[in-house]
């Protein structure tokens, strides 16, 4: 089988007839639309975290080892 575009077309094609029958045609649309919420928010919520990250670090006081007096 070829290598398009980083998929096997028979395969994908095959998967996607799979779920058309499982969850019906009228299903579809309500499952696309709540992936893409879900990726959506996974994505907003990375890029919080990763923010979330370098501000904690720039207000963070410098760690330093204990002194001996």
């Amino acid at each position: 089988m070829p290598f398009v575009g980083g998929t096997h077309w028979p395969e994908l094609l095959v998967l996607l007839l799979i779920v058309l029958l499982v969850f019906g045609a009228s299903k579809l649309p309500q499952i696309g639309s709540g992936m893409g919420k879900a990726i959506k928010e996974f994505k907003h919520e990375m890029t919080d975290v990763t923010d979330g990250g370098k501000d904690a670090a720039k207000l963070a006081p410098p760690a330093q080892g204990t002194e001996a007096e």
